[in-house]
């Protein structure tokens, strides 16, 4: 932190700040070549000839092609400073090479037709050297510094004019048009479109696709090397037969004008004569052999198929062979997506072996083709190496976060004790037992005229089983069309889980609670999703002195402390994706939970139940730089009640601690811009609210790796609060309204440190209060010219404008 005068006038610190930055953009040169000039930066310039996304793409992917000795690698350090070390000496014949490495990149983008000029500058620039041996001063010294810069004029890229298909082998009579056929029928998903841009990769793409296509429809022996593509570059008016010489020579100055100005080329996608038979033969699944208790991960396939002595069950779907009676064959039967007399399909041979490992039961999941001699017939055998039957785990988990007043200062400490059963009832069911024992420990200093606070605050004990069968149970059997859709889901899982959790907040309440639920867990494409119905959850609070006086003061928590309970349904989607650009990555969640609907017509049991509809939506983002990356979270939610009630506390929202908004404690902001938590001698703190808004960005860079342990850092933002929903007679503040939002909204800004140990990382981030909706001073911004590390409360109380805070992995 910097502390400036008053006496200093802001274009003085403008100007400082200006001068810092400069210096720390400028690169620095380690063991450069003496007397020599040396490679000190490289520039590519492209002409305003495309469009700005394809400029910036072809400027970035360029710059990977200068050759090695005419590259000017720099690297990074703290995030901003740049170091050039050793940079190669320059030599002029290089220039050539890079000019070959980058035209033979613009040609496999489809630019067969772009100039390049360049440009060299060398200067001179005085410097101080430490030379070997000389301990007492530096020596002067001239870097010859050479600058060099590529201007490139791509041209016109290469058009696709028209595509076509001629997959028949003519050299065996008669000719078979199955595979034409085939082609044909999914021409319509070709990556080749006419009109589209050309470039190597996309036409090596649709030969891939061609060839898996080919595979799944049973050419067990057709691989990518069977086909190829064979573009023509010829203008048509080239073929117009003249016997007039300067006719014939108007045609080819046209032909090259219109090469120039909007090249065209047409490509036919075709099978390569051989004389080879099998290629073009299809094949059927024969026997589906299964063997699902390998010993040990360097089994030969060979010998176990040959081998003779295992014992076998034979169902109408496969062989099983084992030596020990340790899994049944249904997980088997309904995860393989190959069956007898179809064809042979290799994506459904990939996606059997997937799925298979996707169960969790084993470990390693193999299987091997074999072609039955002289027969048109494919034997699969899968070998699958179980995953240990059982395993136990004991984890810790700690956080610090220090903050404002009453919980603000606390230490939160948890222990996990994890029992999993991998193959339940030998059907590769997965159970998951769990023991949680968690608290948090008030190591904050007392405040005047508050209430004494106990040095343990709060104590929880959770216990939970659930059982994960892989696979959908449902009752409606004979519904093809549900069936159908059941089948073409990905890593699905019925799930049964039931929860028991006690937690004592010490002095206020004591909550007991019981959750049962139901439902679904499966993938398509890059969508999961999870369904839960029913879900109950039974509750029963204690209220204890330290609340009981709390209702006195503010009647309207009474409503959320009340017994009841939730039955109703939840859902929750998932959606992965990554686009063209593999280092950005999205991530958005949707949640939707009900309850109250299906007891709503039961009016003995009705007033029993929280009636409430739950709504949530995520977005995350991530973008990946060699050493570096930015990331950014979006979160809304939102708990509305219904038939008058109000939302219970264990089902709203709450803020601050090390994974939300990190300048402020752990359930210490909020509520809006109320301050009757903070003026608060109850000593009774935490804030819940139906309402949370929040956004955090990151960036995050490496500093240094020590011992194989990277260190790191991040600069970060954080934006967001909680809100009531329903209006508090008592305390208007805390209410969501537009009006006032723009005043609600919290931001705090800080950096931290972070230790990657690989298999976990430990987090301390410091974070400071920019903007703080209790504030009343300057509509809760930071007073940079009265800076203050805490801020004063209207009944004198003092609240630490910053906190730390201590988390394992990474917020988010």
């Amino acid at each position: 932190m910097i502390f400036v005068s008053n006496s200093i006038s802001r274009q003085k610190i403008l100007g400082l700040v200006g001068i810092t930055l400069l210096f720390a953009a400028c690169s620095s040169v380690k063991e450069f070549p003496i007397d020599k000039p040396f490679v000190f930066s490289n520039k590519i310039s492209l002409k305003n000839n495309v469009g700005k996304d394809e400029k910036k793409r072809l400027t970035l992917e360029l710059d990977n092609y200068w050759d090695d000795s005419l590259k000017a690698r720099k690297v990074q350090q703290f995030g901003f400073i740049y170091r050039l070390k050793t940079p190669p000496v320059y030599d002029s014949a290089n220039i050539s090479r890079s000019r070959g490495f980058m035209n033979a990149y613009l040609n496999s983008q489809g630019y067969y037709y772009a100039t390049f000029k360049d440009s060299v500058t060398i200067d001179s620039v005085h410097v101080k050297e430490r030379i070997s041996g000389i301990l007492s001063k530096r020596v002067p010294m001239v870097q010859l510094r050479t600058n060099i810069e590529f201007l490139i004029d791509v041209g016109k890229r290469i058009t696709i004019d028209s595509v076509g298909f001629a997959m028949i082998d003519t050299l065996h009579k008669p000719i078979d048009s199955t595979l034409q056929n085939i082609t044909l029928a999914q021409a319509t998903y070709s990556l080749l479109k006419k009109g589209n841009p050309y470039s190597k990769q996309l036409v090596s793409d649709e030969l891939d696709r061609l060839a898996y296509l080919y595979r799944s429809n049973g050419y067990y022996n057709l691989n990518r090397e069977d086909i190829y593509a064979l573009a023509d570059t010829l203008d048509t008016k080239l073929l117009t037969l003249s016997i007039d010489p300067l006719a014939q020579v108007q045609l080819i100055n046209e032909a090259a004008k219109a090469r120039k100005e909007d090249p065209k080329w047409r490509f036919t996608i075709m099978l390569k004569n051989s004389n080879d038979t099998l290629k073009l033969k299809q094949y059927h699944i024969g026997n589906l052999y299964y063997y699902p208790d390998i010993k040990n991960v360097y089994y030969n396939a060979d010998s176990l198929i040959a081998r003779k002595n295992f014992k076998t069950s034979v169902y109408k779907n496969g062989v099983m062979r084992f030596d020990e009676d340790k899994f049944g064959f249904r997980p088997l039967r309904e995860h393989t997506y190959l069956s007898r007399g179809g064809l042979y399909d290799e994506n459904a041979y990939y996606k059997s072996i997937n799925k298979l490992n996707q169960i969790g039961s084993w470990k390693q999941v193999d299987a091997k083709a074999v072609v039955r001699p002289n027969t048109d017939s494919i034997d699969i055998h899968f070998f699958l190496l179980p995953a240990p039957k059982q395993s136990w785990g004991i984890d810790f988990e700690g956080s610090r976060n220090t903050g404002d007043i009453g919980s603000g200062n606390l230490l939160g400490l948890a222990t996990n004790l994890t029992y999993k059963n991998r193959n339940v009832w030998k059907q590769a069911i997965q159970s998951i037992t769990q023991a949680r024992f968690g608290f948090e420990f008030n190591i904050d200093k007392q405040v005047a005229n508050a209430a004494p606070k106990p040095f343990v605050q709060t104590q929880q004990l959770t216990v939970s089983h659930s059982y994960s069968f892989p696979r959908i149970i449902q009752p409606f059997k004979n519904w093809k069309w549900l069936n159908d859709k059941i089948n073409n889901l990905d890593n699905k899982k019925t799930i049964f889980s039931a929860q028991g959790s006690y937690t004592n907040r010490i002095d206020y309440y004591q909550l007991r609670s019981l959750n049962l639920n139901f439902g679904f867990d499966y993938t398509k494409g890059n969508v999961s999703t999870q369904f839960r119905f029913p879900n109950i959850e039974l509750y029963k609070v204690d209220t204890l002195a330290g609340l009981i006086q709390l209702f006195k003061d503010n009647p309207f928590l009474r409503n959320s402390f009340r017994n009841g309970n939730v039955v109703g349904v939840s859902l929750a989607k998932n959606i992965l994706f990554s686009g063209d650009d593999k280092s950005k990555i999205h991530n958005i969640r949707l949640f939707a939970e009900e309850s109250g609907l299906l007891t709503s017509f039961l009016p003995n049991i009705s007033d029993q139940i929280f009636s409430y509809l739950k709504l949530e939506g995520e977005y995350r983002y991530l973008k990946k730089y060699t050493k570096d990356e930015l990331a950014l979270r979006a979160f809304v939610g939102a708990a509305l009640p219904k038939n008058g009630q109000t939302i219970p506390v264990f089902k709203q929202y709450f803020v601050g601690g090390p994974n939300s908004m990190r300048a402020w404690g752990l359930r210490q902001l909020g509520l809006g811009s109320s301050l009757s938590a903070d003026t608060s001698t109850s000593g009774y703190t935490d804030r819940f609210g139906d309402f949370n808004l929040e956004f955090n960005t990151e960036y995050r860079f490496l500093l240094a790796t020590i011992a194989g342990v990277k260190v790191g850092s991040a600069l970060f933002a954080d934006i967001g609060n909680v809100w009531n929903i329903r209006q508090d007679p008592n305390n208007a503040d805390a209410t969501l309204s537009l009006k006032n939002f723009g005043r609600d909204l919290a931001i705090g800004v800080g950096t931290g440190v972070r230790l990657d140990f690989s298999f976990f990382l430990i987090r301390v981030d410091f974070a400071y209060k920019l903007k703080d909706p209790a504030r009343v001073a300057n509509n809760g911004w930071t007073d940079f010219r009265n800076f203050e590390w805490t801020d004063t409360r209207l009944n004198g109380v003092k609240i630490k404008n910053y906190a730390f805070q201590l988390g394992i992995g990474l917020p988010f």
